[in-house]
This record gives structure tokens, C-alpha cells and sequence, in this order.
């Protein structure tokens, strides 16, 4: 008995077809697991309240960028890697220098382009010297000797006999925070880590049928 294979044409064309279909398959499963993620941690953060301009800062890409591939991948990314980074960690923050953090209380207003205002830019912007109150329970201060005004807002007083004058705390002074930990990225990379199987059979059998 003799047996002879002979791979025709047809044999090889059908191979080529269904490597053609397997490149399509995890190619568009891969885009979508990174869409889906990318949209998974968008939403994370908005729900934290941290808000939109943070949230569109995550990214994604599918690899090859054209073209279909068995070996495609997805990248998803934050252009805020450290700020994302610190809210889903929650680290320990202290003062680079070893001293103090100054945290501004609702009468030090904002800093330069609505950020976060430090002691030294409330100093010259104010006209205001800062004076060092040390608590034994709780944080310690910086306060001015001046006045609020009607937004709330420490200020020099105007008062030449010292009506209405107070003294205004600015800032709270602790050695360290605790930044709490308000998203759970790995939960959502996971999910979407899990979910690429399934994304490839369902690609697989919608590009052959």
C-alpha cells in the first residue's frame, strides 16, 4: 500500500487564508482590549472625582500601528504617569527638604493659574509677612496678621486703628500626608488581561463567517 500527500494549491491558499484570519482576529481583540481599558480607567477616574482633563490624559495604541499581526499588542498609557500613579498607590508624601508641608486653607486663594499656592508666591502677591504658630496637638501654622475679605481671602488690613484686624491662619504645616489611595488600576488591566481570549475566537469566527 502506498500513500502519498500531495499539497496542492488549494491546501496552501487555505493555510494563507487562515493565518490571514488568526492576524485580523488578535489584532482587532488587542484594539479592542485596549479601547476598552483605556475607557475603563477614564471612567475610574472621572468617578473619582479627579476629573476630565486627568482622565483624557490615558492613552492607547495598538501595535503594528497598520496592518494585521499573530504576535499584535496594546499599550495603555497616562501622559500624567505621575499624578495617576499617585492616586493609585496612595504614597507617603513628605517635604524634600525634611521640614515642613505647607497645606493653603481655604483664605491663602489659589497660586499662579489656579494651582496650588505656596508660602513664599502668598508673600509677595499679598504684601504680607507669614508668621510660624506651633501647636502641640494638631498642625502647626503659618498665619498673617491682617484681614478677610469679602471672598474669604487673607488680606492686608487698611484700617489705621486696627479695626476689623485679625490674625488669619494661611497654612497648615505637617511633616507628612498620606495621599489616599482613590483608584484601583490593576483591578480594570486585569479584567481586560482576562478578556482577550474570548475577543480573539469572537474575531476569529465574525472574519471567517
Amino acid at each position: 500500500m502506498k500513500l502519498k500527500l500531495d499539497a496542492t494549491p488549494d491546501l496552501v491558499a487555505a493555510m494563507a487564508a487562515e493565518i490571514s484570519t488568526g492576524e485580523k482576529a488578535v489584532t482587532a481583540a488587542m484594539r479592542e482590549a485596549g479601547a476598552g481599558l483605556k475607557t475603563a480607567w477614564r471612567a475610574q477616574i472621572t468617578g473619582a472625582g479627579l476629573g476630565r482633563r486627568l482622565a483624557n490624559s490615558i492613552r492607547s495604541q495598538t501595535y503594528p500601528k497598520s496592518g494585521e499581526s499573530l504576535n499584535a499588542a496594546a499599550l495603555v498609557w497616562s501622559k500624567a504617569p505621575v499624578i495617576v500613579g499617585a492616586h493609585d498607590t496612595g504614597p507617603l508624601i513628605r517635604s524634600k527638604d525634611g521640614f515642613w508641608l505647607a497645606i493653603p486653607l481655604e483664605a491663602a486663594g489659589k497660586g499662579f493659574r489656579g494651582g496650588r499656592i505656596t508660602p513664599g508666591e502668598w508673600e509677595r502677591r499679598r504684601g504680607l509677612r507669614l508668621r510660624f504658630v506651633y501647636r502641640r496637638r494638631g498642625p502647626s501654622l503659618l498665619v498673617a496678621d491682617g484681614r478677610l475679605n469679602t471672598r474669604g481671602l487673607g488680606v492686608a488690613s487698611r484700617s489705621k486703628t486696627g479695626r476689623g484686624r485679625a490674625t488669619v491662619p494661611i497654612f497648615l504645616l505637617v511633616r507628612q500626608v498620606r495621599l489616599p489611595k482613590r483608584l484601583d488600576l490593576d483591578r480594570d488591566a486585569e479584567r481586560a488581561i482576562d478578556s482577550v481570549p474570548g475577543l480573539i475566537v469572537a474575531n476569529w469566527v465574525e472574519t471567517k463567517f
